[in-house]
């Protein structure tokens, strides 16, 4: 049984404020809590109306429909909720390819691009501080899971970017076609925020601007930032 004051707990931490204050975030739905318990990511407590439907794991409680929907940040919850330590490494890791996001606000986005790394083997997202939580729910349900294998870290990006021996890459209007690209086996994707682009601090550190040309009449401005980041990814995975 979960008591109320729990209930009130778990709930609190759908908001920003409280999932740092307690280093605590919540997931919703069988295919994130399972990735989630199958991640290196630590278990505070799971809780299912439908416990045969998860991995075994010592901490799933089983509830009723009643009290999921007090814990529940989802007008329709789901019928899995999980609660997870936030890791506290916030290392980044030299190696690979690295997509960095300066002041990504939208959530989507930012879970479709930690979806997107998952799917190109990109180790890991460095964002900046200003760039949205990636704990936030609709981030996590637009990452379908794949936060479980990408590294997420905030940190001061112009830092990252300076003190790196990579190659940068920046997607900016006006840049070099990707398309007539050659890219190395190691490096940084910059992407900028959905509606001002990558800030001129940082747009001084990028070895090499690029674009992603556009076809036909000049209807659209510009292409989604996650959307951008699934083409240019493609390209510097193609062999």
């Amino acid at each position: 049984m979960v008591v109320k004051s729990q209930l009130k707990f778990i709930n609190s931490l759908q908001q920003k404020k409280y999932r740092t204050q307690h280093g605590l975030f919540v997931a919703e739905g069988v295919k994130l809590v399972s990735e989630l318990l199958s991640s290196d990511f630590g278990v505070y407590g799971v809780y299912t109306t439908s416990p045969e439907t998860l991995p075994s794991h010592e901490k799933i409680i089983q509830v009723s429909k009643v009290d999921l929907a007090k814990m529940s940040g989802l007008k329709t919850p789901n019928t899995v909720l999980g609660v997870f330590y936030i890791p506290e490494d916030s290392s980044t890791i030299p190696h690979n390819w690295s997509v960095a996001l300066d002041d990504v606000r939208d959530p989507g986005n930012l879970g479709t691009i930690i979806r997107l790394c998952d799917w190109f083997n990109i180790s890991q997202v460095v964002c900046s501080p200003n760039t949205v939580d990636c704990y936030n729910p609709k981030v996590l349900q637009a990452s379908m899971g794949s936060i479980a294998r990408v590294k997420i870290v905030y940190i001061d990006l112009e830092k990252f970017i300076a003190d790196s021996k990579l190659s940068v890459y920046g997607a900016f209007m006006g840049g070099k076609p990707v398309y007539r690209e050659k890219f190395p086996e190691k490096g940084i994707l910059l992407m900028g925020n959905e509606g001002k682009g990558i800030s001129q601090n940082l747009e001084a550190l990028v070895h090499q601007k690029i674009s992603i040309p556009q076809f036909g009449k000049k209807t659209t401005e510009s292409l989604n930032v996650a959307t951008a980041t699934a083409i240019l990814l493609n390209e510097i995975r193609r062999d």
